[in-house]
């Protein structure tokens, strides 16, 4: 059996790099989430000014 030398320190230097991925990979996830969800607000924004808009032209076209 290979007895490892006590002050080995490479399975936890391969773990804290894992960690810093997967760190990155999630904070990359929110970061992107985030961008949708803004994007679909300043969607849902423009539509109701379209929709007002065009009620106000048809409201004003009827007098």
């Amino acid at each position: 059996m290979h007895e490892r030398d006590r002050y080995d320190d490479s399975d936890l230097a391969d773990e804290i790099q894992r960690a810093r991925r997967t760190t990155r990979l999630g904070w990359a996830a929110i970061a992107g989430t985030t961008w949708l969800l803004a994007m679909a607000v300043v969607a849902l924004i423009a539509l109701t000014l379209v929709v007002a808009v065009a009620i106000a032209y048809s409201t004003a076209a009827m007098d």
